[in-house]
């Protein structure tokens, strides 16, 4: 028995060590998330490295800390103002050698984003610094980027083809009836394509005619700006025969970029680390291939935005617009609504910009916000839209709340329309022998009856209903716009337009980004743009989950240039992006059996940048991936 208790008295004591040690671990992790930041003290001489994984957004979702365990790389996306206050800051800083635009990992981002980048780049260079890009193969967009470097370099197994905007579009027409399954679609616009994939096989008529002028648009100004950035480059021949080019060089289609102006050099990421350091200089006791660098973390940590001067507040309406609460990254009713309310009665606002990027979603949201920023006019203060990438059908009707309305000649806005779907599932039921039935006091017991079919009555009250909603958004846009309802309806009917051919259809007033539009709202409210500061109403992330984002999302930061993995090859670009489209249809699927709300949602927008996947279709694209080797 003594030899027992003694062993037992060993056991507990081992237990009662490992919980000590756990709870010290456990209060030695809060303390540093709670104390957790970028070093802006580590900022040293070196070359800026903004390494882009990902994408460039409006407003980054908030990332699930544990989305890593699931397996798979998990996507990042970089705050597009930060991005620009770091490389217009690294203009005019010493310490700043040489800028380095890892595009690697680079996934792209919406037209008027990629611009906005572009020009900050080109600012440096303009500056007389170098910077220099790498990747194992540019998308369009990372090329627009990095055509604006000094250098561009392409790793010799890699390559660069251009592939414009456009694709397919998948139809489910044929599956559904397939399946048994009815849309029920209740639209008004005969441009108002989001509806098509649910009752339709292929684009109608209408569609491809809006779409051929919107991405024909965006193309030109793409061609435009790669130009102007590097006239010598022959753009437009690699363009017009790629297959000719690549096949003329033998299948080496880095050697073809060379060949063509594309690239200036041609090499694996150690020979441009080398060259980097040659400009930047070498840490001392490094491997050959790396150079002095500085985070983009740290950095942005140590340029913050200013905060002297009157207070202007900026609301962002950002991604698909949703009822109820949502965190960032989607603009959801309740949430955008409350910290808009939240703000006026806190921050001391002088002004209110309403930054918009957005391909609309909930009429019934989008409504909530746009009632929201009223009390901003109710409270005297200037209220002035700033669209950025997207404004469009439900982030349009959000921008009628404005006095002015700024956009980016990229932008894409208008989709003036609204649609709703509701699935009924009676054929589909009828096909493993189900059936059903009832007994009915009015035409609409048990309507809509997703089960047994909806009936005529049904439908004739939810159309009606919603083209008295097209009317409430007609009016809307003409008594902001100072037009009739028929030269709205005319210019409206879901189509979507791209800024410069908006600008002429009166949809908005003036050309500029957000930096404008804060300086406008400031004249507007009788103050001097260059006293004053934007507050940007959004929650941030907490510290424990800023901290567990970025223990948890791997060390890529922390590695020197020389020990980065290598960015995919074509064929692996080509299956990452085939990889997101498939994630969109999850999307789809998931709106047309969930969505139960009047839509004003721009279906054009959402293949204008790189393929969205929310959070809650990501699970199951990365099990179907798993399942079907993707």
């Amino acid at each position: 028995m003594r030899l027992v208790r003694g062993a037992w008295k060993i056991l507990v004591g081992i237990k009662d060590f490992l919980v000590l040690m756990l709870m010290l671990l456990f209060f030695a992790g809060l303390f540093a998330a709670l104390s957790y930041r970028p070093n802006k003290a580590a900022i040293h001489d070196g070359a800026l490295v903004l390494a882009l994984d990902g994408t460039v957004v409006e407003q980054p979702e908030q990332p699930d800390p544990l989305s890593r365990f699931g397996g798979g790389e998990v996507m990042r996306q970089h705050r597009l103002r930060d991005v620009v206050r770091a490389l217009d800051a690294a203009r005019t800083d010493d310490r700043v050698k040489a800028v380095v635009l890892d595009l690697d990992r680079f996934m792209g981002g919406y037209p008027a984003t990629i611009t906005e980048v572009a020009d900050a780049v080109g600012r440096v260079r303009a500056s007389g610094k170098k910077v220099l890009a790498y990747a194992t193969g540019y998308t369009d967009d990372g090329y627009a980027l990095a055509a604006n470097a000094s250098e561009i370099w392409v790793n010799p197994l890699g390559g660069t083809l251009f592939a414009g905007p456009g694709g397919t579009q998948i139809y489910y027409k044929g599956l559904m009836d397939k399946l048994g399954v009815n849309a029920h679609v209740y639209k008004v616009g005969k441009f108002k394509s989001a509806v098509e994939p649910y009752i339709r096989s292929d684009m109608s008529p209408e569609a491809r005619e809006a779409n051929q002028a919107l991405y024909g648009a965006i193309f030109s100004q793409w061609q435009e700006g790669v130009a102007k950035a590097r006239p010598k480059a022959r753009i437009a021949d690699y363009l017009s025969k790629p297959d000719e080019v690549v096949v003329g060089a033998k299948g080496d289609i880095a050697a073809a970029n060379l060949a063509y102006g594309l690239v200036d050099k041609v090499g694996d990421r150690l020979a441009f680390g080398k060259r980097v350091a040659e400009i930047a200089g070498a840490p001392s006791g490094k491997p050959a291939g790396n150079f002095k660098a500085i985070k983009l973390a740290d950095w942005v940590e140590a340029n913050p935005a200013p905060t002297s001067g009157d207070a202007i507040g900026v609301i962002t309406v950002a991604g698909e617009i949703v009822d109820g609460k949502a965190g960032p990254g989607t603009a959801a009713g309740d949430t955008v609504s409350g910290l808009l309310l939240k703000g006026l009665a806190e921050k001391k606002l002088k002004a209110l910009v309403v930054r918009v990027d957005s391909p609309g979603g909930s009429a019934m949201a989008s409504e909530q916000i746009r009632q929201a920023i009223l009390q901003a006019k109710a409270q005297g203060l200037p209220v002035v839209v700033s669209m950025g990438s997207l404004a469009a059908s439900g982030g349009y009707w959000v921008s009628t709340a404005g006095d002015t309305i700024f956009a980016e000649p990229s932008t894409i806005t208008g989709s003036i329309g609204i649609f709703g779907v509701l699935p009924s599932f009676e054929n589909s039921l009828a096909k493993i022998g189900l059936t059903t039935d009832g007994v009915r006091t009015t035409p609409l017991s048990g309507q809509p009856d997703v089960m047994g079919g909806i009936n005529p009555a049904t439908d004739r009250i939810l159309q009606a209903a919603i083209e008295s909603g097209y009317g409430r958004f007609i009016n809307l846009v003409a008594q902001s716009r100072k037009l009739t309802p028929q030269r709205v309806d005319e210019i409206g009917q879901g189509r979507v337009w791209i800024g410069g051919v908006a600008h002429q259809l009166k949809l908005i007033d003036r050309f500029g980004g957000i930096d404008a539009a804060i300086a406008e709202a400031a004249t507007r409210a009788k103050l001097d743009p260059k006293n004053v500061h934007a507050v940007y109403l959004e929650k941030e992330p907490d510290a424990w989950t800023r901290f567990l984002s970025d223990v948890l999302a791997g060390d890529d930061d922390d590695r020197d240039w020389a020990d980065q993995p290598a960015g995919a090859d074509l064929y692996g670009r080509i299956a990452a992006e085939r990889r997101a489209l498939l994630g969109q249809a999850l999307g789809d699927a998931r709106r047309l059996a969930l969505g139960g709300s009047v839509q004003a949602r721009c279906l054009e927008c959402m293949a204008m940048g790189p393929a969205a996947v929310r959070a809650e279709d990501r699970s199951l694209l990365d099990l179907l991936i798993a399942r079907i080797g993707l």
